[in-house]
């Protein structure tokens, strides 16, 4: 075994994952306390000592991975993202570059790459995509009609919520959230309109309850394939590796 297939399965032991984990939630807590300046008036220095301390870690996990992976490193989108968060971070905080100060806290989403569930999640959004984009045009679709009939019915006594297409828009998609629909907004519009609730509840019905919802069907449904996927693979490989036991067993015995 190569020193090189001994550093990747060290890598992908449980010992070193947990390890990162802790490190970045540490490094996480540590640029919560930064927001503080009573913390940071007594402990700032100590603070971003540790601070560059996680960062060095991170390089150095990094620096590894590379020499381990070699190119392979570059095969695999999670190793990408995490470079690109790390990389981040290395930029000087200064001048042009001082908002990248507050984009350090995004190195929390390397709990992602790192933990195997919250990748399980993330790639069975990034599968659901496809079908999210057909429930998109058509919730775009249904924005756009509500907005136009919504300002052509309200706009006149209502400006401010439904008085050009944007603010109908918008409106609609306040409703949509049911935040503050009723009190807000609806009740107000059918003491002038009566008739209004003929609009809003199939808008809501249409919208809330049924394209939503069709959303969340998709992701749930993407999540369980990819999850059934890896535990596929993984019965795969453990079938292998007894297959490949029993080989050796047999092969041991015939030379006897």
């Amino acid at each position: 075994m190569t020193l090189r297939t001994r550093t990747a399965a060290f890598l992908e032991s449980s010992t070193v994952a947990a390890v990162i984990i802790g490190v970045i939630i540490f490094n996480a807590i540590l640029l919560g306390l930064e927001t503080s300046d009573a913390i940071m008036d007594k402990f700032g220095p100590l603070i971003l000592l540790l601070d560059n301390a996680c960062l060095a870690f991170f390089v150095a996990e990094l620096v590894v991975k590379l020499f381990a992976y070699g190119l392979r490193f570059f095969r695999s989108g999670w190793n990408i993202f995490d470079l690109a968060i790390v990389g981040i971070a290395l930029v000087p905080a200064s001048g042009a570059f001082s908002v990248l100060r507050a984009l350090r806290i995004l190195r929390v989403l390397r709990l992602v790459s790192v933990a195997p569930s919250l990748r399980r999640v993330v790639e069975g959004f990034v599968t659901a995509l496809p079908g999210m984009l057909s429930v998109f045009v058509l919730m775009a679709i249904i924005f756009y009609i509500g907005a136009v009939m919504a300002t052509k019915l309200f706009g006149a006594a209502f400006p401010d919520w439904f008085g050009t297409l944007g603010r109908s828009g918008y409106t609609l998609f306040q409703i949509m959230t049911l935040e503050s629909w009723s009190m807000g907004i609806v009740r107000p519009v059918m003491d002038t309109y009566t008739y209004a609730w003929l609009f809003f509840v199939p808008f809501i019905m249409v919208t809330t309850f049924a394209v939503v919802n069709l959303l969340v069907g998709l992701i749930v449904n993407s999540m369980q394939d990819a999850h059934a996927e890896e535990s596929n693979a993984a019965t795969d490989e453990y079938r292998s590796e007894i297959i490949a036991r029993l080989d050796a067993i047999e092969k041991a015995v015939a030379k006897k």
